[in-house]
């Protein structure tokens, strides 16, 4: 087989991928997007990757990972296409088998997520049977009533030479006929089989122009069915909420609390540029009018709750920092928002946890548990159930309409966005979702500094330069930032005001920069009078440690 051959091979597999995804993604349109097979499957990868290849793609694209693993995902697929397709010219059943073991895969991705459904099966079964008839057209189509560029080219017929003339009469006419092997004890011979390749420029061309075709309406299907279940989402829904007056406004936030310094970042986060982490590869859609929270377990009195009864509820606006576990050392996973909800004591009070039950699993609705102390939520700190955030409600992507804020934990054990469930049990009678896979079952946030300018390799002007960033307690909140030069003594930074020890604050120092190349470090006090320690540890199991260095040459 040359090299040419397979080409075309691989191209025809790659086709039929392509028709075989697209075609899903329009169907799940109709079944939902994460019954969708790159979105199944991309989910079970997150659910079963080892959890080092997990944080080293955190740590690689951070809030793009889930971007990352979806392209990957669709780059691995393709290259499987390709050698399926140079294999069914050998056997097509190599190659249809190939495809309804992708189809088994994607089914059982589907029907096995949370919530799922029989008709979750239908993307991948409906994909599967297109990209096997486009694979079957390509290889062994009807060749004879539609030729495709693959039928190898009629060998010209031959004339046998004339036998010399006979006593008898002239020599019998030349007639055309076949070559043929020698016939062999087992039977007719057989006429060598022929290289399925285009054999001239006009077959190519029909070859590539099909090809091309069918994988632009594959692309069309795809996007158009990604276009179609996000008008069918709950964009509408949102805009449509009007949020109530919080009954326990924030307070104002101090004058001089942002610096308002260049590559600093802001005191206030916004939405678009607040951190997102999670385990949803597509965004859950949640309607308002159907979503409910549900509170019970181990509970005396079980507590279901509609979004208006949500709404009706006095309201609580607090500022508060929120970290995720994966942040590293000097990382950007970590944020400052304005949140409006219900407060998550009052609603446990009103369910009265029995005695021993000492953690609240957060449940979201496509599955995922975080596991928070009991004891943490009712101890005062202002833990909300938050519906809105920075003045409107909470974007889909942040957990609409509803989800955990609280202060002073890291996300994975309690900041569960898309919640519907708060089930009173106990850390030794549950595990959530993150303590199986290597975490800790609970997670205070640890004492962080972070120098956001100047940057790594910087090249400054000899002379005072303004060292600033961020540092962060959450609910306890920061005494002291001190700054050293290379391997100097530490230096005292200026605090700017805070709203409250549940956000970050920034801090900022003048430093008088001589020429040449310095390391500048960062180290935190808390209000407890815990400093920062330098020993650098990887963020399992439960946080990153570890002094914030920056390397930058003065001219």
């Amino acid at each position: 087989m040359s090299s040419t051959t397979r080409g075309y091979a691989a191209l025809a597999g790659v086709t039929a991928a392509a028709v075989a995804i697209g075609s899903a993604e329009l169907v799940a349109v109709l079944t939902g997007p994460r019954s969708a097979p790159l979105v199944a499957v991309g989910g079970l990868v997150v659910d079963t990757v080892p959890e080092p290849l997990k944080q080293l793609g955190i740590a690689l694209f951070g809030t793009y990972d889930k971007v990352a693993l979806l392209v990957g995902t669709g780059l691995l697929l393709a290259a499987f296409a390709a050698l399926l397709g140079v294999l069914s010219l050998r056997r097509l059943a190599i190659g249809l088998a190939g495809i309804a073991a992708f189809a088994a895969l994607g089914v059982a991705a589907a029907v096995t997520r949370p919530g799922a459904g029989p008709t979750d099966a239908l993307p991948s079964l409906v994909g599967a049977g297109l990209g096997a008839a486009v694979l079957w057209a390509f290889v062994a189509g009807p060749l004879e009533l539609d030729p495709w560029p693959w039928s190898p080219p009629t060998p010209p017929p031959t004339v046998a030479p004339a036998p010399p003339p006979t006593a008898e009469g002239p020599a019998p006419s030349p007639t055309a006929e076949a070559p043929a092997s020698p016939p062999t004890a087992e039977g007719p011979a057989v006429a060598p089989a022929q290289p399925l390749e285009p054999s001239d420029p006009a077959s190519r061309r029909r070859f590539l122009t099909g090809a091309g075709l069918l994988v632009g309406a594959a692309g069309v299907a795809g996007l158009g069915g990604r276009w179609l279940a996000g008008r069918r989402g709950v964009s509408a829904a949102r805009e449509a909420v009007v949020l109530p007056a919080p009954a326990a406004p924030a307070p104002a936030v101090p004058a001089g609390a942002d610096l308002s310094l260049t590559q600093l970042a802001p005191y206030v986060t916004p939405n678009f540029g607040f951190y997102r982490i999670d385990t949803a590869l597509v965004l859950p859609q949640v309607d308002p009018e159907t979503w409910r929270l549900r509170i019970h377990g181990r509970v005396r009195n079980e507590i279901e709750l509609s979004f208006a009864d949500l709404l009706a509820r006095p309201m609580v606006e607090r500022y508060v920092t929120l970290a995720c576990v994966s942040n590293e050392v000097g990382g950007d996973l970590v944020g400052n928002a304005r949140w409006l909800g219900v407060p998550i004591r009052e609603l446990l009070d009103e369910a009265e946890p029995e005695e021993g039950a000492d953690q609240v699993v957060g449940r979201s609705v496509d599955g995922w548990t975080c596991g928070t102390p009991t004891a943490v939520l009712r101890d005062g700190r202002d833990a909300l159930l938050a519906v809105g955030m920075n003045g409107e409600p909470l974007p889909v992507r942040h957990g609409f309409p509803a989800r955990m804020v609280v202060p002073g934990l890291y996300g994975y054990v309690s900041a569960c966005k898309w919640v519907t469930e708060l089930e009173l049990t106990s850390f030794a009678d549950f595990d959530a979702y993150w303590v199986p896979r290597g975490w800790s079952a609970q997670g205070p946030v640890k004492t962080q500094s972070r120098i956001d300018t100047p940057r790594p390799r910087n090249r400054l002007t000899a002379g005072v330069v303004t060292v600033a960033g961020v540092a962060w307690a959450q609910h306890r909140g920061i005494r002291r930032v001190e700054v050293r030069v290379d391997d100097g003594p530490w230096r005292e930074a200026e605090l700017a005001p805070v709203v409250s020890v549940d956000t970050w604050v920034q801090w900022s120092w003048r430093w008088d920069a001589t020429p040449g190349e310095h390391t500048l470090s960062v180290r935190a006090t808390d209000v407890t009078g815990e400093t920062q320690t330098g020993r650098r540890q990887a963020v399992a199991p439960d946080g990153a440690t570890g002094w914030h260095t920056v390397t930058v040459t003065v001219r």
